[in-house]
């Protein structure tokens, strides 16, 4: 300690205090301090998981419209940039942005009714499937009592009144309605300041202006494709079951528009319904032949086409693809599975793309491009060993075969 007309200044270092044992205490707390904040993350993501599990009724429909603005801002640019008024621009959007909505529902309410109407029709053939497959069970051990059990609780009038009743509390979404149109309103007019907002942003905080540029050009492009190729992924299904005469085709076609959302699972989800009604109507043969043409059509679609119009806007690895759906339809229910990617890329942006320390998770979140990279020259590496190898080899016997 030094004296300095009548105050002290401090000039010891950790050593001097205390000597080699506390700066190795001092050095053994730094993990613990890191496993402290680790468990902190780690209860902070649960209490937000319940907390947005407790509003999903109003966090879904806003974070709905939120997309669906991300989705139609580069109209607004295209039309100011033709000199449409900022307000006329505004408007267009949200006239867009209602009439696929208006559309969208249309068609649910025709599938619906459809549906409701198709039910009684094969009501006859579902009970003879029934008694089909109690004789299966029987012939593999099943008990009677067990599939009495079974049967008596499955009516098919019931699935008639479930789907009535879903048309009918149809009116009790219009508070779900009023959300969604408010929202973009609002959104949209806000939009009209974004830009300008974000230059003046990006000299005070750079990557976050980045990260949220990135965020609304990869959630645009991934919601934009994936529309369009789950239209023609409908489509194509629907045009299939009409030539195979699976009843309810339409209804079909657009389940599978709707499924196409979902990652991983969603084409499980739309080939069951086209399988059942298929196999009613013409059996083995029918239900094979959706099978394939529904492979054909998800694995051309979803596997090779939507990939490489995508690219790495979805830098997620497949395996939190799949948990995402899981995750975010337990937690906001069944939108939750269909807007698993862009809440999951807002989470990582929030989280990692915002904070320079965190880079390193990115390759780990599925940002594989690097590691492509890596991979392809240490092939090309093992493969010129390899030939190197062989030509040794080669030349080894014949030295042997000409002495």
């Amino acid at each position: 300690m030094k004296w300095r007309r009548g105050r002290t200044t401090d000039t010891t270092t950790p050593a001097d205090d205390g000597g080699p044992e506390v700066a190795e205490a001092m050095a053994a707390a730094v993990p613990q301090h890191r496993n402290a904040f680790i468990l902190m993350g780690i209860g902070g993501a649960v209490l937000g998981a319940f907390g947005l599990a407790s509003i999903a009724p109003i966090f879904a429909p806003v974070f709905f419209a939120l997309v669906l603005t991300i989705c139609v801002h580069p109209l607004r640019d295209a039309l100011e940039r033709r000199g449409v008024p900022r307000g006329l621009a505004t408007g267009s959007v949200i006239l867009a942005v209602i009439l696929l909505l208006l559309t969208f529902g249309y068609a649910v309410l025709v599938a619906f009714g459809q549906f409701a109407a198709l039910l009684p029709q094969f009501e006859p053939q579902i009970e003879e499937w029934l008694g089909d497959v109690a004789s299966w069970l029987t012939s593999i051990g099943v008990t009677a009592d067990q599939i009495a059990a079974i049967g008596s609780d499955f009516d098919p009038s019931v699935l008639v009144g479930f789907v009535g009743g879903l048309i009918g509390g149809l009116t009790g979404w219009v508070s779900l309605l009023v959300i969604i149109f408010t929202m973009l309103l609002l959104l949209a007019m806000d939009g009209a300041f974004l830009p300008t907002l974000l230059r003046q942003l990006r000299p005070h905080r750079p990557l976050v202006v980045t990260a949220l540029s990135a965020y609304a050009s990869n959630v645009r492009r991934y919601m934009v494709v994936t529309t369009l190729l789950g239209l023609v992924q409908g489509f194509l299904n629907w045009l299939a079951l009409v030539l195979l005469g699976v009843p309810g085709a339409f209804i079909w076609g657009l389940l599978s528009f709707l499924c196409s959302f979902i990652p991983n699972i969603g084409y499980f989800i739309a080939i069951v319904p086209p399988l059942i009604f298929g196999g009613l109507v013409g059996g083995w043969p029918t239900v094979i032949a959706v099978i394939v043409v529904y492979g054909i059509v998800n694995a051309g679609v979803q596997s090779v086409v939507q990939p490489r119009v995508v690219g790495n806007a979805v830098a997620l690895s497949q395996g939190i693809t799949f948990f995402s759906v899981l995750f975010w339809a337990l937690v906001i229910g069944p939108v939750g599975a269909i807007l698993a990617i862009p809440l999951t890329l807002l989470v990582r942006v929030l989280l990692v793309d915002t904070n320079p320390s965190m880079a390193w998770m990115r390759p780990l979140l599925g940002d594989l491009d690097d590691a492509k990279d890596s991979m392809a020259a240490t092939d090309a590496e093992l493969k010129a060993a390899r030939a190197a190898r062989r030509a040794e080899r080669t030349r080894g016997a014949g030295a042997a075969d000409h002495p």
